[in-house]
């Protein structure tokens, strides 16, 4: 069992490492999504109006915000699994395979290893908040990181089963660019998902991520569409069904 944990540690560690010595990546995962909340966000609210229920109205900007640190959490998480495609074509996944750990704690660790890269993207979009108007006290930051880490270790091993498929870094980007894109624009990211068409809800609905990014919404702006234990409850149960993905997928990797 202890050499299990300092596999999972020890794999968790070298993620955290490579990301922190890659400079590029770091900023490129902040630029993306301030380009979307800055530029597209300024652009359309000059001709939108939300209205809330509660008959609120926050703005535009601040009310796509918490779907921007989604696709922060989503396209970090997911394409932190590509290392694992790499790994597998420069011979360092063999090696880690025949360790004297098991299999399922090389699934963990590559799970933890890209939620904490991820969730420490979407702590540096915190920084955006006081310029868009947001108000994060103490208390809603200390109750969003978890939540964060908590939606972040699901997309990081739905990333991990793709890649447990997958032979080329190229064939990975397809077809994960192919299932984000349309995971971010039907999770209420950019719009409010009430009084949608009855195809388009149904979609929204079935969408895991448009949990995750109603938590932020909950944990940022106190307003959300669905309740906290209907939030909490599909993304845990689509975290952990993907977790256990990863865990058997990698048992069976050669």
């Amino acid at each position: 069992m202890s050499n299990n944990l300092m596999g999972i540690y020890t794999i968790w560690l070298r993620d955290l490492r490579r990301f922190r010595r890659d400079k590029s990546r770091i900023i490129g995962a902040i630029v993306q999504p301030a380009l979307f909340l800055i530029f597209l966000g300024t652009g359309l609210s000059r001709g939108l109006t939300i209205t809330f229920q509660s008959g609120d109205h926050p703005g535009y900007l601040i009310f796509i915000y918490p779907g921007i640190i989604g696709m922060t959490l989503l396209f970090t998480s997911v394409f932190s699994a590509l290392s694992i495609v790499w790994d597998r074509e420069v011979g360092f996944l063999k090696e880690v395979m025949v360790a004297p750990i098991s299999r399922w704690a090389v699934a963990i660790g590559k799970s933890l290893g890209g939620a904490t890269v991820a969730t420490i993207q979407g702590i540096l979009m915190l920084i955006f908040a006081p310029i868009i108007g947001v108000k994060l006290g103490v208390g809603i930051i200390v109750t969003i990181i978890p939540i964060m880490l908590f939606l972040a270790i699901s997309l990081t091993s739905m990333g991990i089963v793709a890649a447990a498929y997958m032979n080329s870094m190229q064939g990975f980007t397809i077809v994960m660019n192919f299932i984000m894109l349309p995971m971010f624009f039907l999770s209420g990211a950019m719009f409010p998902i009430s009084k949608l068409p009855l195809w388009m809800a149904i979609l929204v609905r079935i969408n895991p991520l448009t949990y995750g990014v109603d938590l932020l919404r909950m944990a940022t702006m106190a307003q959300a569409h669905f309740s906290l234990i209907t939030n909490l409850s599909v993304t845990g149960a689509f975290g952990l069904i993907m977790t256990a993905f990863a865990v058997v997928l990698f048992s069976r990797q050669e």
